[in-house]
């Protein structure tokens, strides 16, 4: 029996996966942001990144792209999505492994251990339970002294971003999910989840509210 999932699929509907990125591309700068994300993450040669949530692969293609000696894998629970990402990523000739699952430690477990991970266009589309449960499960699977970057929709600081939230992103995904977000519960919640160092780093107002970079770090060696 195939495994059954409780998940919001990246769209907030199944059937406008297939259009996914035509419409994050139209309505949140996708290019601004994934390219700024891009240039802040810097991984070595032979790093392992994860990719959390992601989605049709664009993330982890551009990061291929970028900085081919890095490992590249991705995890998300959207069977349409992952075979997106995995044709995206035959066209384009590069090596990533993606998974069809739920972020857990379990579900990472025969991947090598990453020092990098990615969550993108995720946290706003959950439960607060459940975005907590994320950055605990994303937290426990890095390497001491490794680094998480989310991109997603944050705290909407001013009256016109408050507004093209409202109108957009809450009307797709629910105000109960979203509004934790809106009100700046992402950086709280990741100190939380025992990241150290958390902060934003990058900001960009699109048609659909303002984006938030926010980089974070685990403790190289837990406190005992």
């Amino acid at each position: 029996m195939a495994e059954q999932m409780n998940y919001t699929p990246p769209a907030g509907y199944s059937f406008l996966t297939p259009i996914y990125d035509i419409g994050v591309r139209l309505t949140t700068r996708e290019v601004k942001w994934r390219k700024a994300i891009v240039g802040l993450i810097t991984p070595n040669d032979n790093d392992v990144l994860l990719d959390v949530g992601a989605g049709t692969g664009s993330l982890a293609l551009l990061m291929a792209q970028a900085y081919p000696a890095v490992t590249y894998l991705g995890i998300d629970p959207d069977d349409n999505a992952i075979e997106i990402a995995r044709a995206k990523a035959r066209r384009a000739g590069i090596d990533v492994e993606f998974k069809r699952a739920m972020m857990s430690a379990d579900a990472v477990a025969d991947w090598p251990t990453p020092n990098i991970a990615t969550l993108c266009l995720v946290l706003h589309q959950v439960p607060l339970a459940e975005k907590m449960r994320l950055l605990s499960e994303i937290h426990s699977v890095l390497k001491p002294g490794g680094s998480l970057f989310v991109a997603d929709y944050g705290e909407q600081t001013s009256w016109l971003m408050r507004k093209l939230f409202r109108a957009t992103i809450q009307q797709l995904d629910g105000i109960a999910d979203t509004q934790p977000n809106a009100d700046g519960v992402l950086i709280p919640l990741m100190s939380r989840a025992g990241f150290v160092e958390v902060r934003e780093l990058r900001k960009f107002n699109t048609i659909t509210g303002s984006i938030s970079i926010i980089s974070a770090m685990k403790r190289a060696e837990e406190p005992c």
